[in-house]
């Protein structure tokens, strides 16, 4: 995450947005937070610094750092629930844990799996599908078997 106030307004300007205040505090609370929120638990993180901050504005913000680049929306989990937020933009992969938890894979083992795809298996599933696989993404799913 940038550290301070200066390298937030050229983060949000090299990403082709305003920086306001609402902005900045909602940012920092995603970028500090190893959890991947959701909207809500954002809302809740962030209330208490700016008691006027509404859910609305938090989802209008993680809408547009979502499209410029500013943090990942990851799809709620069994395709039910809110989906939740991650600023670590790099190309990593997700564990989803059975109590709702979403986790970092780290980046070396994410890459390990990704890269370990055959690349024959990707372009099957080019041709029968009539698609073109720009980048592959995994989520794995699974369930503590110690403190995490």
């Amino acid at each position: 995450m940038p550290e301070g106030r200066t390298d937030l307004r050229t983060l949000f300007r090299e990403h082709g947005l305003r920086c306001t205040r609402q902005r900045e505090q909602i940012y920092t609370a995603l970028a500090a937070s190893t959890s991947h929120p959701t909207a809500e638990e954002l809302h809740v993180a962030v209330k208490d610094a700016d008691g006027g901050l509404s859910l609305a504005t938090i989802y209008n913000t993680l809408d547009a750092f979502s499209e410029r680049g500013l943090c990942r929306r990851l799809p709620a989990p069994n395709g039910s629930g809110p989906c939740r937020f991650d600023a670590d933009v790099d190309h990593h992969a997700h564990i989803v844990l059975d109590d709702g938890r979403v986790l970092d894979l780290p980046h070396d083992l994410s890459r390990r799996i990704e890269t370990e795809v055959p690349q024959t298996v990707l372009d099957e599933i080019e041709r029968r599908l009539g698609v073109r696989i720009d980048r592959v993404s995994l989520q794995l799913s699974g369930r503590a078997t110690r403190n995490t």
